[in-house]
């Protein structure tokens, strides 16, 4: 069953990738003329950043070194530019499209259309790398996302509780130490009594995070209640037990469909990732199941990676949910299609006595480009009675 669902993904995926890639490819060669120097550099060059990230990804599993880590950079910074690069030809061809129709076109293009091609081309490149670059940069520099909460029920011993929340890291090549050591240091530097990782930690291959030892970062993380987190579909993805128990192994408690009292304060609550019964088959337990042993006078916190249903927490008497996984689409327009997905994409919502946050994550997965939003770190002081 685990099998047959890995080849069904990636078949799904590869042939998407394959398809956007080549239609892509063909706009771009087209725009080249037939003579051109740059034709055959253009190939070339088209065919190698199209396969790097694949490429990167399976040669750091075995050969992890500098030059697998610069491909996958290469690669990753492209699966950025394809969507731009499939946006922009689809957005032409619809323009030459209604040309045929309705011509519109000055005459000034067709007197040396190839021309005119090529220039469309030089355009396209200076503004997409133009992105990049800028939604790379907004990627290095996170933002604290500040919320004052206040559930009304009695916390005993304390009537405040600080709550850092870091939500889809996605340690790995592209989130490595420096970066990793840079959101540690913020976590610090906001004095939590409680850090929580609601999912997608690491980015799937877990053989970077043990090469860069980003374990003893996560030692260094500072609270007085300890760090907890729950599973993602990323850690699926890369082998869930192994990354579990390397990450638990570095001072991270999981939570795999069950429930701990916080210093005789709250129930934190924990849900197993929802993508584990397409990746192991194994069904994970429902809220209520859960919720069974858990004292509902006390306040409730859960996380939950997936911000599927969220009705269920407000049925089953959550004060708090915390997701993740959506990265708001991360890359401008894929915002609209999260928003059509979820309920709630990204931010704040309060359902009856219900808070909900879904973050859209301080890491990136894929492309280290954010366009549209920003990455963040949340700090949530809770206020009992």
């Amino acid at each position: 069953m685990k099998s047959i669902n890995y080849v069904i993904f990636f078949s799904v995926f590869f042939s998407i990738y394959g398809l956007l890639n080549y239609y892509i490819f063909i706009r771009g060669l087209q725009a080249l003329p037939q003579q051109s120097f740059y034709r055959n550099i253009y190939i070339i060059g088209f065919i190698f950043i199209a396969c790097s990230f694949i490429l990167g990804r399976v040669l750091e599993n075995y050969w992890l070194c500098p030059m697998s880590k610069a491909i996958v950079w290469i690669g990753a910074f492209w699966l950025a530019a394809m969507l731009y690069f499939f946006l922009t030809v689809v957005f032409l061809d619809l323009i030459r499209l209604i040309n045929h129709v309705v011509p519109f076109f000055p005459k000034m293009i067709f007197d040396n259309y190839q021309r005119a091609k090529f220039y469309t081309l030089t355009v396209v490149l200076i503004v997409v790398v133009g992105l990049l670059f800028i939604g790379h940069l907004n990627t290095l520099t996170p933002r604290i996302k500040e919320l004052n909460l206040s559930i009304p029920k009695k916390g005993v011993g304390t009537k405040t509780l600080s709550i850092v929340v870091a939500s889809d890291i996605h340690l790995g090549t592209i989130i490595g130490k420096k970066r990793f050591d840079m959101i540690v240091s913020m976590i610090n530097g906001l004095n939590p009594d409680i850090v929580l990782f609601p999912g997608d930690i690491v980015d799937e291959d877990l053989k970077p995070v043990i090469y860069e030892n980003l374990g003893e970062s996560l030692r260094s993380i500072k609270t007085k209640f300890g760090i907890y987190a729950v599973t993602g579909n990323h850690e699926y993805i890369g082998g869930v037990e192994e990354a579990v128990q390397y990450l638990s192994q570095h001072g991270i408690q999981f939570l795999r469909d069950e429930a701990v009292m916080l210093n005789h304060t709250a129930y934190l609550v924990g849900r197993e990732d929802r993508s584990g019964n397409r990746f192991n088959g194994k069904q994970r337990k429902s809220l209520s199941e859960l919720m069974l042993n858990v004292d509902r006078q006390y306040p409730i916190i859960m996380m939950d990676h997936q911000p599927f249903g969220l009705n269920e927490a407000v049925q089953n008497g959550i004060d708090l949910q915390l997701s993740g996984h959506t990265h708001n689409g991360q890359l401008w327009p894929l915002n609209y299609i999260t928003d059509a997905v979820y309920e709630k994409s990204w931010g704040y919502l309060k359902v009856n006595s219900t808070h909900i946050y879904i973050s859209d994550g301080v890491g990136t997965w894929g492309p280290p480009v954010r366009i549209g939003n920003f990455p963040e770190i949340i700090h949530i002081v809770l206020n009992f009675e």
